[in-house]
């Protein structure tokens, strides 16, 4: 009897030891791995996820492969050793203590960014095949106890089954243990067999892998360029941590689960992304979309809303959280934190309860834009750098609100020369705003010839008090509206028909 329980037991913890081996490795928390080992249904754009039992140190040695469990043929390869992009003032940790070989440990800025062509980055193609679209970003990003890999674009296929393997030298474990997946059984996963239909009007994007896509990206990307047709993007409450790209897109909504809860965040900026184009965008070809966290492109009656886009770091280094060049844009109630600008606004774009803040210069861009019942949120310099031309309006804002955090006092906004090309034509209205923090001329640098410039207010009140702003001191060039000689004026300015070349937008889901 007892040789019987002993040997019951022996092959008990043989097959348990076959279970580990074959298992999640050690140094994991349970449930460590998203997808989990050996989970069907995977979206062909999901990230990976590793939960460690205690916070890891990631080092720039070691690579992770992904490999078709059919054929073992490799289809993805992340190689830590190469550097994500340019170091900068926002470069997350680790990678600001990175020292790569073969590359100078340097720390490069806006105005002084990386011109050697030999230098290699990691590069993954955003939204599209082209030289636009290759980005640089970071193979792993830390979170806590958290490491999250991204694979890059469109390796992985519906139906096909897949497996991971991780290099030691990557990760060290709270141990000094070095971590290791080194067996195709430890981490596999199957993706779904089929994609959502073709002419879905609503598509889902879920970080947990639930919904019909797992980034916000994936999603975009399934939905062809060029072809109109009415469809939602509906994204449920999470952290998405991605470059958003989207070019060429019509009648498409992106829809936030809800404003605080939905992150789009990423650590982008102008020197992490670089492109060295012309202040005039009639020179740059239409392209400048390399720093933003999402950059919506040559696209038509879109609407972006209830949702948070972040530009993760705290030192300013150039980065929208939100870049627009289109036609009939509409972005409502969304927060929009950037570095240097949080939006960068090309076309005719309606803003509504929606959140503007940044470093300075938050807006920036040639459109008419039409701001309505906004916080826009300063900590260093001018809420609005204006570039219209004489083609189109400028910025109106509508009850709005402007303010600084802390002993800061800035402009409404400015309009000097840009590398030698003028805006003598610049227009921001502001009708019924809220003023806390501006410098008493409250509007900075103009052209040299203010003849045609539109720095006019209306009934612009103490954010704090209420009471009328002391105006007494305003820049020369600008103009104080009253009822009294203005009020078709200012009722035309109140209508975003007029102000943006008769479209009137509705905020309908």
């Amino acid at each position: 009897m007892f040789r019987k329980i002993t040997t019951a037991l022996a092959l008990l913890l043989i097959s348990a030891c076959s279970l580990m081996c074959a298992g999640q490795p050690g140094g994991l928390e349970i449930g460590g791995m998203f997808p989990e080992n050996g989970a069907a249904s995977v979206n062909p754009d999901t990230y990976l996820k590793l939960t460690f039992a205690g916070t890891p140190t990631l080092l720039n040695t070691g690579t992770v492969r992904i490999c078709n469990a059919s054929t073992d043929q490799l289809v993805d390869e992340l190689d830590l050793s190469i550097p994500p992009g340019p170091k900068n003032t926002r470069t997350p940790a680790p990678y600001d203590s990175f020292v790569y070989a073969g590359m100078p440990d340097s720390l490069y800025m806006v105005n002084s960014p990386d011109k050697d062509t030999t230098h290699l980055y990691q590069l993954n193609q955003i939204g599209g095949p082209g030289r636009h679209d290759a980005y640089h970003f970071y193979p792993v990003l830390l979170d806590g106890n958290a490491a999250r890999i991204y694979p890059h674009h469109h390796r992985l296929e519906y139906g096909e089954t897949y497996y991971v393997l991780i290099e030691k030298g990557m990760f060290i474990l709270p141990d000094g243990e070095d971590f290791a997946i080194t067996d195709k059984k430890q981490w596999t996963f199957t993706v779904k067999s089929d994609a959502p239909a073709a002419e879905a009007p609503r598509l889902i994007v879920s970080a947990d892998g639930t919904g019909d896509f797992t980034t916000v990206q994936g999603a975009i990307d399934f939905i062809p360029r060029g072809k109109p047709a009415p469809v939602t993007i509906y994204i449920k409450n999470g952290i998405y941590e991605e470059i958003v790209n989207c070019v060429n897109r019509h009648q498409l909504k992106i829809i936030g689960e809800s404003r605080e809860n939905v992150i789009i965040r990423y650590p982008n900026n102008g020197v992490f992304n670089t492109k060295i184009v012309s202040p005039d965008p009639l020179q740059n070809k239409g392209y400048h979309n390399m720093r933003a966290v999402m950059a919506v492109y040559d696209s038509s009656e879109m609407t972006v809303a209830d949702l948070t886009l972040h530009c993760m770091g705290e030192a300013p280094a150039q980065a929208e959280a939100l870049l627009i060049k289109g036609d009939k844009m509409i972005v409502d109630n969304v927060s929009m934190e950037g570095s240097g600008d949080a939006l960068q606004a090309n076309g005719r774009i309606y803003v509504h309860n929606s959140k503007i803040q940044g470093f300075g210069d938050n807006v920036l861009g040639y459109g008419a834009v039409f701001f309505q019942d906004c916080d826009f949120v300063s900590t260093y310099g001018p809420h609005l750098w204006v570039r219209n031309t004489d083609k189109n309006h400028g910025n109106v804002l509508v009850n709005c609100t402007l303010r600084t955090i802390g002993d800061v006092e800035t402009h409404i906004a400015r309009a000097p020369d840009n590398h030698g090309i003028k805006y003598p034509y610049c227009e921001a209205v502001l009708i019924d705003c809220k003023l806390d923090g501006i410098r008493p001329e409250g509007w900075g640098r103009v052209t040299d010839n203010p003849e045609h410039v539109r720095y006019w207010e209306y009934n612009s009140t103490d954010l704090h008090t209420g009471q009328p702003v002391d105006v007494s001191r305003r820049h020369p060039a600008s103009r104080q509206l009253t009822m009294e000689n203005d009020a078709e004026l200012i009722n035309s300015y109140r209508n975003p028909a007029y102000v943006l070349q008769g479209w009137s937008p509705s905020l309908e889901r």
